[in-house]
């Protein structure tokens, strides 16, 4: 076992880069959510997920991070280069909530620029019931 790998089994979860993604259509609208930690180890997997969604024509992705226990400076450009990527055709928005997401989003500005939204029902435009 190396170093690396045996230092990482003795910290606790949410220190270690581990990061799941799901992808859900919902029409033509594809939400990726991602729960773990979202850093340089694990933004390259977003972007991968969010460039294999953008190949079946969306109309919209919304990233979903309800699940994300810490977000990095990493995962933010993610977001930002995935936005860019989507272009002005595909509406994008990510949901963010939690003091670990939503927090540094608004502090670095990228609130309005990725379309913050509170809940996935927000994101997807449905009424609160």
């Amino acid at each position: 076992m190396d170093r690396g790998s045996a230092a990482a089994d003795h910290l606790p979860p949410a220190h270690r880069s581990d990061c799941a993604l799901d992808a859900e259509w919902i029409g033509r609208t594809v939400v990726i959510s991602a729960s773990g930690v979202l850093d340089m180890l694990t933004a390259p997997r977003l972007e991968a997920a969010i460039a294999a969604s953008l190949q079946q024509d969306p109309t919209a992705i919304v990233v979903d991070l309800t699940g994300v226990d810490f977000l990095a400076s990493a995962g933010m450009g993610a977001l930002v280069a995935a936005r860019d990527l989507a272009g002005e055709k595909v509406s994008f928005g990510v949901v963010a909530d939690a003091p670990a997401t939503s927090r540094p989003l608004r502090l670095v500005g990228l609130a309005e620029v990725l379309g913050l939204h509170p809940t996935l029902d927000s994101a997807l435009g449905r009424p609160r019931g």
